[in-house]
């Protein structure tokens, strides 16, 4: 049995960056047990968080995910390309309805 087969807990995170204390602030944060990697749920996660509301200028933003035992994922805004928002179905059902509303449907319906 791969670990993709067997449901993982993971802890994410939102954050933005502060310039002047130069610290990262978290902003928004969940749990999930999930199938999905965890780079792909920090890019679902931070992709949708940043689609329901646009950093403004200046802002740095970054996600975190982190599986139980296992090492952490970060993604970076800078990183997201165009397919960020293109999601499966188990990285969609891992986000809470806030952020899986703001990503756009899967075009096969």
């Amino acid at each position: 049995m791969s670990c993709e087969d067997t449901p993982v807990p993971l802890a994410w995170q939102i954050e933005l960056y502060e310039p002047s204390s130069k610290v990262w602030i978290c902003r928004a944060h969940g749990r999930a047990t999930t199938t999905a990697a965890p780079h792909d749920i920090a890019r679902a996660v931070l992709a949708g968080y940043l689609a329901a509301r646009p950093a403004g200028y200046g802002e740095t933003f970054r996600a975190i995910a982190r599986p139980d035992g296992g090492k952490p994922v970060t993604v970076n805004a800078a990183e997201l390309d165009d397919d960020a928002v293109t999601v499966d179905a188990a990285v969609r059902q891992a986000l809470p309805f806030y952020l899986r509303d703001a990503l756009p449907a899967t075009g096969s319906g």
